[in-house]
């Protein structure tokens, strides 16, 4: 009796496998699991993450599971640091420039150097901080929300700190200038470029 999976494969009464097609297709032998390019050879597709390394791969990758992932997450949280600075630099100069030599008024430069910083974060955590290779139609959208997220927050921590426990607003931007970006890294790291 041949049986047909749902990935297309035709299975004989041996355990033997052959691609789905109206011709006669040679039989391929049975794919175990834990050889996957014998699952390729018989037409199944794989995700590269699903498959099994050979032997000799099966140990560097079971020594490399044990080893912490401290140290790739310590250096990616370096690295958005760094695009955080340069957002904020790229903003504060924009500011500056608009303000002491195109004449503009603080708020307007500003906003405009807020949209500045805003693309070189996005670029910067899209291409380094993260490296992923999803489109922007995916990650700008995501990164918007967090990027709201993050303002709400900050203006939920300004006013509990200056209107309800009345401490000094730059103290109580410090507290924030904390919690936002962590919030964000988070965020950013666990949905936006995933």
């Amino acid at each position: 009796m041949i049986s047909e999976d749902n990935e297309g494969i035709r299975h004989g009464p041996a355990g033997d496998t052959a691609p789905a097609a109206s011709g006669a297709s040679p039989p391929y032998p049975a794919a175990p699991p834990h050889v996957p390019w014998r699952a390729a050879a018989a037409g199944r597709r794989l995700r590269q993450d699903t498959m099994t390394a050979p032997t000799e791969h099966a140990e560097h990758a079971r020594r490399s599971s044990r080893r912490p992932h401290g140290l790739r997450d310590l250096r990616r949280l370096v690295r958005y640091g760094i695009s955080g600075s340069t957002a904020a630099a790229v903003h504060l100069g924009v500011l500056t420039v608009l303000v002491e030599v195109a004449g503009l008024r603080p708020v307007v430069a500003s906003a405009i150097g807020f949209l500045c910083g805003f693309v070189v974060s996005y670029l910067l955590q899209r291409r380094w901080v993260f490296a992923t290779d999803l489109t922007h139609g995916f990650t700008l959208p995501r990164f918007v929300v967090v990027i709201g997220l993050g303002l709400l927050i900050n203006t939920a921590v300004l006013w509990l700190g200056t209107e309800y426990l009345e401490h000094h607003y730059a103290l109580v931007q410090l507290a924030a200038f904390v919690v936002v970006p962590l919030n964000n890294y988070v965020l950013n790291s666990l949905w936006t470029f995933r």
